[in-house]
């Protein structure tokens, strides 16, 4: 089972977005676990996490964060803004399976 943690400023917006993203599993039948995080809880998540996606609010702190990720392998990529303002769990879920491919 993939692992996909979404980090944001307080880990309250994503967490929406969380559900629209397990709903879009559900229908797909993709065994994933996904998780919303405040961005201070990186470094508690990174190792069990297959990939971080960021909100776009927190998108600055990318380049900090794949430097802490590029020594365990993982990848830490930015939700696209109208993808994440728009709630289209689908759509990012879609996204980071093929980042994971």
């Amino acid at each position: 089972m993939k692992n996909i943690v979404l980090c944001c400023a307080a880990g309250m917006s994503t967490s929406m977005l969380v559900q629209r993203m397990k709903d879009a599993a559900q229908k797909k039948g993709v065994e994933v676990s996904i998780k919303a995080v405040p961005v201070a809880e990186f470094k508690d998540n990174i190792a069990t996490a297959d990939l971080i996606l960021l909100g776009p609010q927190v998108k600055y702190e990318q380049a900090k964060l794949q430097a802490q990720a590029d020594p365990l392998g993982k990848k830490v990529a930015v939700i696209d803004m109208m993808d994440y303002g728009m709630m289209k769990g689908d759509v990012v879920l879609e996204k980071a399976l093929k980042l994971m491919e």
